[in-house]
């Protein structure tokens, strides 16, 4: 088969099989990701998102391919694929626990941050510490319009 279409000439099960290995690698790189943002390596965090954003834009592209492959409907509607999709669903749930626990990291890191951030200002001056409207603190002397 010398065809351009790469997507016809694979099997349905073929496809699946990429997409499973796609979201293995997905995985584990939300692994990786993980032992960065708690090892707090900014750069290495940079490399680690662009790595999972093109994981992800390649599986995006995966899953066009399938929902456009001719025989996959059929396939799917034989029960032919349900071993497979099975997997692959397991494989996807896993991921989104394995992200939902990394954004808990970086809302927990987050907040570290302000609360050191505020504990500086206030070790910093403690007479010129001021509340804005939301409640936050912040340092300056708001009486004459100054702010550190």
């Amino acid at each position: 088969m010398l065809s351009g279409s790469n997507s016809q000439e694979l099997t349905s099960h073929e496809l699946l099989t990429q997409q499973h290995q796609q979201l293995t690698a997905l995985g584990q790189i939300i692994s990786n990701e993980k032992q960065i943002l708690q090892q707090h390596d900014p750069q290495a965090l940079l490399t680690i998102s662009q790595e999972k954003n093109t994981q992800l834009v390649a599986i995006q592209q995966l899953d066009q391919k399938i929902s456009q492959h001719q025989g996959f409907a059929q396939d799917k509607a034989a029960g032919k694929l349900t071993q497979q999709l099975a997997e692959i669903t397991v494989l996807l749930k896993s991921c989104q626990q394995k992200n939902l626990v990394n954004g808990q990291i970086i809302q927990q890191s987050q907040l570290a941050v302000e609360r050191m951030k505020t504990s500086l200002l206030e070790s910093h001056n403690k007479n010129a510490i001021t509340y804005n409207s939301k409640g936050k603190k912040s340092a300056g002397l708001s009486s004459i319009g100054l702010k550190a």
